[in-house]
């Protein structure tokens, strides 16, 4: 445990000695771990948690394509539903 302080006191005082460095090393650090944050975020809402409705993973997306391949929204008539 003695050379565990030992190399830390050693790599504080090499961090004051270079203080450009020890700020381009804190900035690096903090902006990874700022972006891993943000990401993991962004897939833990949108991945990981489930949506909140009932049976969620039965909500489905409908699309229509015209002749060019252009999406539109279906139109209630074209479910082909007669009374």
């Amino acid at each position: 445990m003695n050379s565990f302080w030992r190399d830390v006191r050693f790599g504080l005082r090499m961090l004051a000695k270079n203080p450009a460095f020890t700020a381009i090393a804190v900035l690096t650090l903090a902006l990874g771990i700022g972006a891993n944050t943000a990401i993991f975020s962004v897939i833990d809402a949108a991945l990981l948690r489930p949506l909140p409705y009932p049976n969620a993973d039965r909500i489905v997306v409908l699309y229509e394509f015209d002749q060019n391949r252009q999406t539109d929204d279906p139109a209630p008539a074209d479910f082909g539903l007669s009374p």
